[in-house]
């Protein structure tokens, strides 16, 4: 379930941008290639081999080397795609540097975007650029946009703070005043007939651009006067789509302007539905807690063991969790186990690590022999046992309980946990 869950999914590639923003080169010599949808496979292609070329009158013999190296291997890669991605291409290589002075480590990471880059980029230093692709984090999720009035109608898709149209469609219905030599009754009859068929046009259009789209949060509808009510309260939307109606926005303009209006006034309604949903399944977990019915559980191995038992309805992690899930073998006897180290305390473990004890033969002789996100891991386990898996941020006082109070990691079973 976890595999179709749109914020796991930009909370994965967040973690992924900040792996790789911990990375450093020795000198100025990580590649970074941005490549737009728009450009073609040859053109880049021609680009790199001249950065290869011009690379020659580096100085410095080691960062010359490792530059050309990493264009090397960003061509590379660059020939396994026959044409850009719709959504474009993100190439980053280079010796990354490790704590041996003039060692380092070639490494080479592709990221499709999940949403179109549109600069053309390329650039050596010290650190991959990744601005472009943060960027993209800040479109939050999508949400259907209908701006009407009596007139026409406008469709878009909002996504963080960027609403692209979808369509424009005109009424064709006449306005209230008394037109030739049609009586006024007559006149208002036709009039709204054909008001009545613009509402059902307008219906057929939601339901064809927004019933099947994923990860659809919910359908804003705006626009000037009375029209917007009076076409949500007829029968013209499809079931499914009544349900995530979400509000409706008094606008001063229709078209593109009363999508730009509706999109500004809306900002703080939907940051509250994003809390709304999160206190909601906080206090869902909290409730079962307090009720003490044995649903609820918390803490790393507590929450590993309902996931292995298959037990397990959804799994709550703070989104500032950042921990990574690590193998440890005993060099003398073979006997392994599994910790659970802090990102930032990373180095403190490997110090320590010298002087632990095994369990099994209580020699000092752990080595490392796996290290994986701890998210990562979560994810696989959660995947295995069908389990819902949400991500809490900390901007609300439950989030930041579920990190403060609870370890990060909670969890709703599906039967009492004794």
């Amino acid at each position: 379930m976890s595999s179709g869950n749109t914020t796991l999914d930009r909370f994965r590639f967040q973690r992924m941008l900040e792996n790789l923003e911990r990375l450093e080169g020795r000198g100025t010599e990580l590649v970074t290639v941005y490549i737009p949808p728009s450009k073609k496979i040859h053109e880049v292609m021609t680009d790199l081999k001249n950065e290869y070329g011009t690379a020659v009158n580096i100085k410095a013999k080691t960062t010359k080397k490792n530059v050309q190296n990493a264009l090397t291997k960003a061509m590379e890669r660059l020939k396994l795609f026959k044409e850009v991605p719709e959504t474009g291409l993100a190439i980053f290589a280079g010796t990354i540097a490790s704590d041996q002075l003039g060692v380092g480590e070639m490494q080479t990471f592709v990221i499709i975007p999940p949403e179109p880059i549109s600069i053309y980029y390329y650039r050596c230093m010290h650190h991959f650029m990744l601005d472009p692709l943060f960027n993209i984090l800040e479109h939050e999720d999508t949400y259907g946009i209908l701006v009407i009035d009596a007139k026409d109608a406008t469709f878009a898709i909002l996504k963080g703070q960027r609403a692209d149209i979808v369509k424009d469609m005109s009424s064709g219905v006449a306005g209230k005043t008394r037109a030739g030599g049609q009586s006024s009754r007559r006149y208002e009859r036709l009039r709204n007939m054909h008001l009545q068929e613009f509402y059902n046009r307008v219906g057929n259009n939601l339901t064809e651009i927004f019933l099947n789209m994923e990860n659809l949060m919910g359908i804003l509808v705006g626009g000037p006067g009375h029209t917007k009510e009076e076409f949500l309260r007829g029968n013209y939307l499809h079931h499914e789509l009544k349900d995530k109606i979400l509000t409706t926005v008094d606008t001063g303009y229709t078209g593109h302007e009363g999508v730009k209006e509706l999109v500004n006034r809306s900002k703080s309604f939907l940051e509250k539905v994003r809390h709304m949903q999160e206190r909601k399944i906080m206090q869902e977990f909290l409730q079962h807690l307090g009720e003490d019915d044995g649903l609820a559980t918390y803490g790393e191995q507590e929450v590993i063991k309902v996931l292995k038992n298959m037990n397990i309805y959804t799994i709550l992690i703070s989104a500032s969790i950042r921990r990574w899930y690590v193998k440890l073998v005993c060099r003398s006897c073979d006997f392994s186990e599994y910790q659970i180290v802090d990102m930032d305390e990373w180095e403190a473990f490997e110090e320590k690590l010298g002087n632990m004890k095994c369990l099994k033969c209580g020699n000092s002789s752990y080595e490392v022999e796996e290290k994986e996100d701890f998210i990562e891991v979560l994810v696989k386990l959660s995947d295995a046992a069908d389990a819902r898996m949400e991500i809490i941020s900390t901007h609300t006082e439950e989030g930041e309980m579920l990190l403060r109070s609870f370890g990060g990691l909670a969890a709703i079973t599906k039967y009492r946990v004794y």
